[in-house]
């Protein structure tokens, strides 16, 4: 896994967020070096961040995504680059984007560290029903060739558990291929049979091919959601490339 720092802008467009949708609490979860909680914030609305690399070293998770932006910008301007070039302009306006994200994400992670809490799916450290609204993106689905179903299942039975009212989830495709992740339609039906149902919507935000739509699931009206199996965090040391080198 990759950590990105990805905008307000783009968050809206991800997620399709309604100014009723930021007027709620949220949970962005993985937050990784995103500044959108930043943003959103300082737009009145009330947002809390998680992601695993929130501890002790969460201080060094701007400069990574930096690195990584450098790493994706060597991609971007590659002939014949797959790459849709609808919502950004281009490689520049991509890359200066990212890096200015990532920089303020930095500055509010020291400034306000309360809003950022160490914690990584299936177990997060939040009472049931927590927040209005969550939104997950570029992890479930994305790397279905790394995290099983299992820790799919797991996974969206713990963000249904914090949400009051929705879970958002984006994109539906696997990074590796872009192509869609194969168990999506299963954990459909087993969420259904937790009382959550849910519903695939078109979204405006477009980078990779195929991945203009997101999952929508509704929580309010929910039961009693099975008891969590003890499945461990999955975690890909790709995502810290930078790290080591």
């Amino acid at each position: 896994m990759f950590v990105s720092a990805r905008n307000f802008d783009e968050y809206r467009s991800m997620f399709g967020l309604t100014d009723h949708d930021l007027s709620l609490s949220l949970l962005d979860c993985p937050g990784g070096a995103a500044s959108f909680a930043a943003e959103a914030r300082a737009r009145g609305t009330r947002v809390t961040s998680v992601d695993p690399e929130y501890g002790a070293g969460r201080g060094k998770l701007a400069e990574l995504a930096l690195l990584e932006n450098e790493h994706k910008h060597a991609e971007l301007v590659e002939p014949g680059a797959d790459f849709v070039w609808t919502w950004f302009e281009g490689p520049e306006q991509y890359t200066r984007l990212r890096s200015e994200s990532a920089r303020r994400f930095g500055d509010d992670i020291a400034a306000h560290p309360r809003h950022y809490v160490e914690g990584a799916l299936p177990h997060l450290p939040f009472p049931d029903r927590s927040f209005d609204l969550v939104l997950s993106s570029h992890l479930l689905f994305s790397y279905g060739r790394q995290l099983d179903e299992g820790f799919h299942r797991e996974a969206l039975l713990e963000l249904v558990r914090l949400a009051r009212w929705q879970v958002r989830l984006y994109p539906l495709f696997q990074h590796a291929d872009f192509t869609r992740y194969p168990a999506l339609e299963r954990m459909r039906h087993f969420l259904a049979d937790c009382g959550v149902t849910s519903r695939v919507e078109p979204v405006e935000y477009a980078f990779d091919p195929g991945d203009q739509e997101m999952l929508v699931l509704e929580c309010a009206e929910r039961g009693v959601l099975p008891r969590s199996a003890d499945v461990a965090h999955q975690r890909d040391p790709v995502r810290w490339r930078h790290r080591d080198g």
